[in-house]
């Protein structure tokens, strides 16, 4: 493990589309729209550019008005990594550069996470990404489908990830020999993978879990996972998220 952390850029995929809470980016926390908050901790890593990738020019302004650096970028981008790959084309970034994938919705995401996962790929020269995952502790969350759970091999690379419960414990009892592994959605990548992931056809297995990490493992990218017993606070996905989030930050 090295100890000096690598140089690496934040980029924050951001759209206002959003399903289950319209316009999320923009939601105000405290007097500030969320995405302002979300790189406003980024900036507390020890990246050497935070930057919000958009298509949207309302979330532009709101990132200009808060001295946020801002890329616009095309709407036609099915995920997040697609737009961070267009930003990487902007920016002509340099083929070993790296980048982390920090999600708009994480304002209360820890800059030390954003550190970790920069250094886990840094230490990994094999694998195409790095993420993180959490030891599953509430029972319900097992058999829940919006917790991605993620096995591992024994380097500590994703075998799968599933919203199904893997690994499936067969005999009864067993299930409690087993770790459950609940993926957090933090990526880091190289600049050149990030060129040819947007190249990559979807895979069966990434459509049918929704799913977009699948796609490299499909293609036989390997992924690095991090995996830390401090979990994050949640993401914002809903109104009691949101609401959640402003009395965390209110109180801080």
């Amino acid at each position: 493990m090295s100890h000096q952390l690598p140089d690496f850029l934040v980029v924050i995929p951001a759209r206002l589309g959003s399903t289950r809470l319209p316009r999320k980016p923009l939601a105000d926390i405290g007097g500030k729209p969320m995405i302002v908050h979300v790189a406003e901790r980024a900036k507390l890593s020890s990246a050497k550019q935070v930057l919000v990738a958009t298509d949207s020019e309302e979330i532009q302004a709101a990132c200009v008005a808060h001295h946020i650096d801002c890329a616009l970028t095309r709407a036609d981008h099915p995920t997040g990594t697609d737009r961070i790959a267009e930003v990487a084309e902007q920016l002509q970034l340099p083929a070993n550069t790296l980048i982390v994938n920090v999600q708009g919705d994480e304002p209360l995401i820890p800059p030390e996470l954003i550190n970790q996962v920069a250094q886990t790929l840094a230490d990994s020269p094999t694998c195409a990404i790095s993420t993180v995952a959490v030891p599953i502790t509430e029972i319900l969350e097992i058999n829940n489908p919006n917790v991605v759970k993620v096995v591992l091999n024994h380097l500590g690379e994703a075998l799968y990830f599933s919203r199904a419960a893997i690994p499936f414990a067969r005999d009864l009892g067993a299930g409690a020999a087993v770790t459950y592994l609940r993926h957090l959605g933090i990526y880091a990548y190289r600049t050149d993978f990030l060129r040819t992931y947007a190249g990559l056809e979807v895979a069966p297995p990434e459509k049918a879990e929704a799913l977009e990490q699948l796609r490299a493992l499909w293609n036989g990218y390997r992924i690095a996972v991090h995996t830390t017993s401090n979990a994050p606070p949640a993401g914002v996905d809903t109104p009691e998220d949101l609401e959640r989030v402003r009395q965390i930050l209110a109180n801080d």
